[in-house]
């Protein structure tokens, strides 16, 4: 039988459920993958979510709340009865535990933690920001011993009973828990029983401490290809494992939250349609009160020049196609710039090359972008020296936009904030302040006023 598509899968719950069939709503979700089914339940009352979670198995259960968004989990597992909320929990991987109890209340969370099978896995992962090593490992792993046998560790293996995401990379430690090697499972199963894992493993392991920001472990799992990444503490103690799984999601969260930055707002904290159209506006109410205000310096530079303005009016038919020019190119190199700092192609080190290298590539651009400017004005047949002013207006207008660009994102992450906040329209805004500043300057010494 084909399976419904979400879409329509949604539809048919909802009749069910006004039928109040629930055994059809039952059937229907059993039927579909975990991503699906929690797009369902996000897409449900609160009361039908709390009403059909009663029904299913607590690992199917488990299973929903790990694809949920965080806020939809967090509350619906408070809504649940405790005896209930503990049973599903104690399926969760602990991790993903971990960062569901981190986002209900402490009381809450203390009730679960006690009723749990096994709660010394979660209790140290919620010592851990959710945005570090710390908070994105999982204390669900197996450790092998330097001196055991191949066999002995398919063995283990095999006692172990792992997920599929934990398999591909074992991490051997030696007495005192103290990481020494990796080996693959490959290597167990080509190598002979006999084998030592200390004479097959690969010893320069790659690991990351517990604070380790969860960037910095996307963009280390994702330069070397890694499936998994061990954490380990200052003595290099092995204290648990990140998975790609958790890698992938940190991705899709820091890429959600940089555009929306380029764009001059606040980061969601909830998928667009679920977020309250209030929430919404308050998140981008403070940028464009920020930006209202930076961008009124450039109607304080045209009351500068106010009488060059009044003596050639000419002057102002080019300030728009300045101006924009001037922003697009900070922009452009904003975005470049904020990109290869997020990919670690450079570092705050880099500061004077990446200015170098960006005065060259506008020195470039505004050469061409100052032929066209200067051919656009003399057709317009405002006289040559207007036309010159034009072109040599863009010509350091590009310039000062790429400089600007280069330098901007760096300053900020050496002030330990996000480089995005220097993107788009906060760039666009303060080149066309300082763009009008460096036309007018140029026209008043080749014009004459």
């Amino acid at each position: 039988m084909t399976q419904p598509d979400v879409t329509t899968a949604i539809n048919l719950i909802r009749a069910a459920l006004a039928a109040n069939d629930l055994d059809t709503v039952v059937e229907l979700l059993q039927g579909m993958k975990s991503p699906d089914q929690a797009e369902i339940f996000e897409e449900l009352e609160d009361e039908d979510r709390v009403r059909i979670f009663g029904l299913l198995e607590p690992s199917e259960s488990a299973d929903i709340l790990e694809e949920m968004e965080d806020i939809d989990a967090a509350e619906l597992i408070q809504a649940l009865p405790p005896q209930d909320a503990i049973r599903i929990v104690d399926e969760m991987e602990p991790d993903e535990a971990a960062d569901l109890l981190g986002d209900i209340t402490d009381e809450q969370a203390a009730t679960i933690l006690a009723g749990l099978d096994h709660p010394e896995e979660i209790r140290p992962l919620l010592l851990h920001p959710d945005d570090s090593a710390g908070g994105l490992m999982t204390s669900e792993f197996l450790a092998l011993r330097r001196r055991m046998t191949a066999a002995e560790a398919i063995e283990a293996i095999r006692a172990w009973q792992p997920d599929a995401e934990t398999i591909y990379y074992l991490y051997v430690v030696d007495g005192e828990n103290r990481l020494s090697g990796v080996v693959s499972l490959r290597q167990l199963i080509v190598a002979q029983p006999t084998d030592r894992l200390q004479d097959i493993m690969d010893s320069e392991v790659l690991a990351v401490p517990e604070g380790t920001d969860q960037e910095e472990v996307a963009r280390l799992m994702s330069r070397y290809d890694l499936l998994s990444l061990p954490v380990v503490d200052e003595r290099q103690v092995l204290r648990g494992v990140i998975t790609i799984d958790d890698v992938v999601d940190v991705l899709e969260d820091e890429s959600t939250e940089d555009i929306q930055k380029f764009g001059g707002a606040q980061p969601l904290d909830q998928p667009y349609l679920l977020t309250r159209v209030t929430n919404v506006a308050r998140k981008r109410i403070g940028w464009l009160l920020l930006l209202f205000l930076t961008g009124s310096l450039t109607g304080t530079v045209m009351q500068i020049f106010e009488n060059e303005l009044d003596s050639m009016v000419a002057l102002a038919y080019f300030v728009p196609l300045l101006i924009g020019t001037g922003g697009n190119a900070g922009s452009q190199t904003t975005s470049t710039i904020i990109r290869a700092l997020a990919v670690g192609e450079i570092d705050l080190g880099d500061a004077f090359w990446s200015l170098w290298h960006e005065l060259r590539v506008g020195l470039i651009l505004g050469v061409g972008m100052a032929v066209f400017a200067f051919i656009r004005a003399i057709t317009w047949e405002y006289g040559y020296d207007l036309a010159v002013t034009v072109a040599l207006a863009i010509l350091m207008i590009v310039v000062w936009a790429n400089a600007l660009g280069a330098i901007l994102p760096l300053l900020v992450a050496r002030l330990k904030m996000d480089p995005t906040v220097v993107s788009g329209p906060v760039m666009s805004t303060l080149v066309d302040a300082t763009g009008l500043f460096i036309y007018f300057t140029i026209a008043r010494l080749i014009l004459g006023f």
